[in-house]
């Protein structure tokens, strides 16, 4: 008989189950906003594919790798992020159990001891009873007709799923971030350089201007001209060791607090630069390689979840519930047919008058979805700008820097006819002091555009979706 019940139950789950109505929109992914293809001009072709590489196949200096897989096991931002993936993760699995009916299992054994009564006009002895129970219950099991727990679990799942993707996107800006840094560290080192080697060069042409001073050669004003240009190196060297020391402090926080002693040696710029190129591919292949995007998709997904389960409220809530059991005195008589005993009985609810609050809860989920509708287009659109400003970047920071390396080139020569004009007094101090002070701004804008460029090749990689190979 209990076999029976049971399967009654069973039966009216798989009913509520499967036959329950969906009153959420369908999900349909917005069309693309942005262009089919990106401009010919910019060169998207390569010859590998971000989404498959690992920040390792990309990047070729083993410090920065080093770098990257602290950052990656110890950023404090990061570990937040992976702990919000485990609270959704845990609301999913809540949500989704509300689908299944509880059953309990539930048994009591009781001794009562009754004293000398007196019970209309009869006096009775003492005695003792016994009662064991022990049964199962079905208690509180929504038959979710109208698909309300179902779309409630639904939108869960898209929330648990769009945290993963955040928890990426992360990820891959934590890697963007620790190879900026680095390159620009890498910078600042060779900035020092080149301003302690100015700095010295100078002081030796400060040294020239002051014998020829005292021996009457020249007036004062080469030699205040030299001083100048002294000085100019030493307040570009102080300034670049600043940067170069709250550099250092940006990269402690973002591997984690503090910055590994036992790091593999480093490339300078000009050896951090391989032959490959990164294949953009279409927009289209965005909506699936960027972390952005996908959670973006996921968060419009669980709001049309909710639509579903706002419209779902404006029907009855039926739910179900039911127990089985034995009851005895006697503990050998416990199992027996004659002590069982059970109740079924499904229970309806539907608010006749709520002052309009599931009208608005309606309203809610629709304008909820209107604005994750415009957040996946404009994470969309984001993606798409990035991927074609770092195109155009690729292209015109290389131009640059050949550009500037020729400018350096000819900047040397200048500053050389120029000390040679000076000494044969062809040309007074000044002429030097144009040409050094040029030259030292070509070396230095030389050395940032590079590291640029190595920045936008760290860019282009995390926006086209890059970094998910094996760590």
């Amino acid at each position: 008989m209990i076999r029976l019940q049971f399967g009654l139950l069973l039966a009216a789950a798989t009913l509520a189950l499967s036959g329950c109505a969906n009153f959420a929109p369908d999900h349909v992914r917005p069309e693309l906003s942005s262009a089919p293809a990106y401009d010919a001009e910019m060169a998207p072709d390569g010859t590998v594919t971000a989404s498959q590489l690992s920040y390792r196949d990309w990047f070729t200096d083993p410090r920065l790798d080093a770098l990257i897989a602290s950052a990656l096991a110890n950023n404090r931002d990061l570990v937040a992020a992976t702990a919000r993936i485990e609270q959704a993760r845990a609301q999913y699995r809540i949500q989704r159990s509300d689908r299944l009916p509880t059953v309990a299992a539930d048994g009591s054994a009781t001794r009562t001891r009754t004293g000398v009564s007196n019970i209309s006009g009869m006096q009775t002895d003492p005695f003792t009873l016994d009662r064991y129970d022990v049964g199962v219950g079905v208690t509180g099991f929504e038959l979710d007709f109208w698909g309300r727990v179902a779309n409630l679990s639904e939108a869960a799942r898209a929330q648990y799923l769009a945290t993963v993707a955040a928890q990426r996107s992360f990820y891959l800006s934590l890697v963007r971030d620790t190879a900026t840094t680095y390159f620009e560290i890498l910078e600042t080192e060779e900035q020092i350089a080149l301003a302690e080697a100015t700095a010295q060069s100078r002081r030796e042409g400060l040294r020239i201007a002051q014998r020829r001073l005292d021996a009457g050669v020249t007036s004062a004003l080469p030699f205040r001209q030299a001083e100048t240009l002294l000085t100019q190196a030493e307040q570009q060297l102080a300034s670049e060791k600043l940067a170069g020391a709250q550099l250092r402090n940006q990269l402690a926080v973002l591997v984690g607090g503090t910055i590994p002693v036992d790091l593999p040696a480093g490339q300078p710029l000009t050896q951090q630069f391989d032959a490959r190129r990164l294949d953009a591919g279409l927009p289209s292949d965005l909506l699936l390689a960027r972390p952005d995007i996908v959670a973006a998709e996921e968060q419009l997904r669980a709001a049309r979840a909710n639509i579903g389960a706002a419209r779902a409220a404006f029907f009855p809530t039926i739910s179900l519930t039911g127990s089985a059991g034995f009851t005895s005195n006697d503990l050998s008589d416990l199992f027996s047919s004659d002590s069982l005993g059970w109740s079924f009985g499904p229970s309806i609810s539907l608010p006749i008058f709520d002052f309009g609050a599931r009208e608005a809860n309606l309203d809610l989920a629709k304008a909820m979805e209107v604005e994750e509708v415009a957040n996946y287009d404009l994470a969309v659109q984001t993606a798409f700008r990035e991927v074609a400003d770092a195109l155009a970047a690729r292209r015109y920071l290389a131009e640059q820097v050949a550009t500037l390396d020729r400018a350096v080139t000819a900047q040397e020569k200048i500053a050389r006819i120029a000390r040679l004009r000076y000494r044969e007094g062809v040309a007074d101090y000044l002429e030097v002091l144009d040409a050094e002070r040029n030259l030292f701004e070509a070396r230095q804008l030389l050395i940032a555009t590079r590291r640029a460029e190595l920045q936008n090749r760290a860019s282009l990689f995390v926006a086209l979706g890059g970094g998910f190979g094996p760590l």
